[in-house]
Formats: structure tokens, C-alpha cells, sequence
């Protein structure tokens, strides 16, 4: 079982990797493009705001990346200018950038284990 430690611990380090090795946004997925028209957000706007996730904001994770057969992905909620948003995120590579997944509107209510 997932603890708000365990979450805490993982956005550290999800972090550190951030400021050395920065984050890849998978902007070549359409909803994720789509969300940041919606919001009227820059991309700017939205690394601040992935930056800013506090193990409150988690939602599930870690679940394997079956598509890639790579690293761990974790799941977070924020809301931004009124609008819940799916934020999935991983560590990505060694000595690579973060990868943010996905960044979009969420298509059903989110669960917060934590808040």
C-alpha cells in the first residue's frame, strides 16, 4: 500500500531529475495539445504547474507502462483555472528527462486518497 511518504519521496525525486535533466511533455498526444488551448495555458504555465504537484494531488501509482515496458508511471490531480486535470508522469529514463504522459482535462472524477 502506497503511503503519502511514498508519494512524497517519488515527487522528489521527480523533481531533482526535472531541474538536471528536465521534463519531455507528450505533446504529439492531441488531448494533451487540445487541454492547453482549453485552459489558456502556456507550456511555461504548465511545467509550473506539474512542478507544483504536492502528494496531495495523487491519485494512483505506481502502475507499470505497459506500452513502453519502461519505468513506473504515478497519476495526480490539479485543479487549474477551475478544471480537473490528469496529470500521469514518470521518471522516464537513466540520465534522461522526466516525462510527462499526460496533461488533459480529465474524462471522469478523480479519487484523492490523500486529501
Amino acid at each position: 500500500m502506497i503511503t503519502i511518504e511514498d508519494v512524497k519521496a517519488f515527487l522528489d525525486q521527480f523533481n531533482i531529475k526535472a531541474e538536471v535533466f528536465g521534463i519531455h511533455f507528450r505533446d504529439d498526444r492531441q488531448k494533451n495539445e487540445d487541454t492547453l488551448r482549453l485552459l489558456n495555458i502556456t507550456p511555461f504555465q504548465r511545467e509550473v504547474i506539474v512542478k507544483s504537484l504536492l502528494p496531495q494531488d495523487y491519485v494512483e501509482g505506481p502502475v507499470i507502462d505497459v506500452l513502453n515496458m519502461e519505468k513506473e508511471m504515478w497519476v495526480f490531480g490539479k485543479d487549474v483555472k477551475g478544471r480537473e486535470v490528469y496529470i500521469k508522469i514518470t521518471l522516464g529514463y537513466e540520465n534522461g528527462q522526466t516525462i510527462c504522459i499526460s496533461f488533459h482535462i480529465a474524462e471522469y472524477p478523480l479519487a484523492y486518497p490523500f486529501k
